[in-house]
């Protein structure tokens, strides 16, 4: 199995509890090759951390910009690399597939708002199905479910809402599904619900976090922009030290 796409197809499933896929997310070439030199076996970017390496604010990024970004992330390591594209910048679902591929991905991250706004659920499964349709098993979809950080707790069950959607972009051929920032303690009747791996965000803060997630029912664990920011609170450091501060 050559093929990166298969390749990184294969690493979402028949995983052990307690031993998910970690892919911690390059914003840059340099970051890209530590990842690599560290032995993680796929990447995938986080949007919000490229446009910080980029000088942008989060959701600012032009698309012609993120593309070169994740296609210079590509070129620079051998391993799989995914790329987070929001909510696939109001392109069509066959000229975003021929974006990413230009770029060298494997898959992708689609986000179900807008803006700040929920979208409708049956419309965003069938932009998925087109995307899915478009791509013909050349990249793993990773559909991103907003209603924990964009519902209205006070006026929806986030859990079943959050359970509706994920069926829903499984249905229309989503590779996985991605509940952002979901409770830990509702992961397990995430994971029982869906028909699909789930991918859970995870703290930067050693392996037994990622274990327990996995445990909870993660099949996939991806940190955002948390690794970039990082780093850049370490490069702040050593300015201080500069300094003498």
């Amino acid at each position: 199995m050559n093929d990166p796409v298969s390749v990184f197809h294969a690493l979402h499933h028949g995983r052990p509890p307690g031993d998910p896929l970690v892919l911690p997310g390059p914003w840059d070439a340099a970051s890209a090759r530590v990842f690599e030199d560290a032995g993680f076996p796929a990447l995938a970017t986080p949007s919000a951390g490229i446009a910080a390496s980029l000088g942008y604010d989060d959701g600012s990024t032009p698309p012609a910009e993120m593309f070169a970004a994740v296609a210079r992330i590509v070129r620079s390591v051998s391993v799989p690399v995914s790329a987070d594209i929001e909510d696939g910048y109001g392109l069509a679902p066959d000229e975003l597939v021929e974006r990413l591929l230009e770029a060298g991905a494997v898959g992708c991250n689609l986000e179900d708002s807008t803006d700040g706004v929920l979208v409708d659920p049956r419309r965003q499964a069938d932009r998925l199905a087109a995307v899915c349709a478009a791509a013909d098993g050349r990249l793993v979809v990773n559909a991103r479910v907003d209603t924990y950080i964009h519902g209205d707790p006070a006026a929806t069950d986030v859990v079943a809402d959050t359970i509706v959607r994920a069926r829903l972009y499984a249905g229309a051929g989503a590779d996985c599904v991605y509940p952002i920032k979901a409770p830990a303690d509702v992961l397990p009747r995430l994971a029982a619900a869906v028909p699909a791996p789930l991918n859970a965000l995870g703290l930067p803060d050693g392996p037994s976090t990622v274990r327990r997630l996995g445990e909870l029912g993660a099949a996939r664990i991806t940190f955002g922009p948390q690794l970039q920011r990082g780093a850049t609170d370490a490069v702040r450091a050593l300015a201080g030290r500069l300094l003498g501060r």
